[in-house]
């Protein structure tokens, strides 16, 4: 079937994307010379997320993780606002603006309370380090991702800190295999961490400047600070209000068909975490999912035929995750490895250069 939509005018050709994380910020730099693009985000920036816990240790790699959207959004409008709303043809910001499209994109991930300026989120990563640097002892709550790699960059950079990791599950690591699970705890173990599974810690108890933390065990943990690295909640609460409250399966993502359209619509897209795909949340498959969003985009901008729509496959489980500058363990379809060589390929520079070269950005220069 042939569009109807189809862009023979800028005046059909009105793009927005809602959301300015990996996957909406690769879309929005891949669609910006085929319409007229906006770009809403609550914040002025695109901040590469499996970078975030290295600015904790070292504040100054933060100078290239985090950037500006309009350093390679050079044709196209950002407004630094919330969606609240969506309708067939406008979204709703929190301002009260109403912004037109033919064509849209949701990629609003997870809610992440972050500054909505650049500035202010370096001088975040700077009191982080502050932070990290005047405690002598480390609670980190949370075994995911997050929490491990956190763990990982304390332990290697300020080896002589007493960290402890809780976790409430009965291994680290869930969303990987066992292998990976035991092989990390090993490793942090190796590094000193100390690590306490099937536990919790409830900081409604703990006042300012308490250092006495008391798990659901029973057991106490003396810590001068702590950090929460537990998982955040997508980012589509909002949605059930607008004309998506029927795309939204029952956990609050947004069921998209093979080529990354919502469900029941045409015109609208989504991608990223908040997608109903059965698949880890990673960043790299948030930039896969962009680029088949996008090439079906333009096919469609370009008044192409649907039925010559590029469809989604699902990839084989695969991730690293860091363990200091050095080292990573790798999930791969046929094995599990640990140590130096998965962390040649992330740990070192964490994709940071990559992604930079990927939005046309210099990978060394910073801001």
């Amino acid at each position: 079937m042939a569009n109807p939509l189809v862009g023979g005018s800028e005046g059909g050709r009105k793009i927005v994307v809602i959301g300015g994380g990996v996957a909406g910020s690769y879309i929005a730099k891949s669609l910006q010379h085929h319409g007229n693009l906006t770009l809403i985000d609550p914040k002025e920036y695109f901040e590469i997320p499996w970078a975030s816990l290295r600015g904790m240790v070292e504040p100054s790699f933060a100078e290239r993780s985090v950037i500006r959207h309009k350093d390679y959004l050079t044709a196209s409008r950002l407004i630094v606002s919330n969606a609240i709303c969506i309708t067939d043809s406008e979204v709703l910001t929190s301002e009260g603006r109403l912004v037109p499209y033919n064509y849209l994109i949701i990629a609003t991930g997870h809610r992440d309370p972050v500054p909505k300026t650049r500035a202010e989120r370096l001088v975040q990563y700077q009191a982080e380090n502050e932070k990290i640097k005047a405690a002598q002892s480390i609670l980190i709550i949370g075994g995911g991702p997050t929490g491990v790699e956190l763990a990982g960059e304390i332990a290697v950079d300020f080896p002589e800190k007493k960290i402890t990791l809780v976790h409430k599950g009965y291994r680290l690591l869930e969303f990987l295999g066992p292998k990976a699970s035991k092989k990390t705890l090993d490793w942090l173990k190796s590094k000193h961490v100390e690590v306490k599974l099937e536990q919790t810690v409830s900081l409604e108890n703990v006042s300012d400047g308490s250092k006495v933390y008391t798990t659901s065990a029973g057991e106490t943990i003396q810590a001068d600070c702590h950090f929460l690295c537990i998982g955040k909640p997508l980012a589509s609460s909002w949605l059930k209000g607008t004309i998506m409250r029927d795309s939204l399966d029952d956990h609050g993502r947004l069921i998209v068909d093979e080529n990354m359209r919502v469900k029941g619509r045409k015109n609208i897209f989504a991608i990223g975490d908040i997608t109903n795909i059965k698949e880890m949340k990673q960043g790299y498959l948030a930039k896969k999912q962009a680029a088949v969003a996008a090439k079906n985009l333009k096919l469609l901008i370009g008044g192409g035929n649907e039925s010559k729509m590029s469809t989604y496959k699902l990839s084989s489980a695969k991730a690293i995750v860091s363990l200091g500058r050095h080292d990573a363990v790798a999930q791969l379809p046929l094995t599990t490895v640990i140590g130096l060589i998965p962390g040649l390929i992330k740990s070192k520079d964490l994709f940071v250069g990559k992604t930079r070269k990927e939005l046309d950005l210099d990978s060394h220069i910073m801001h």
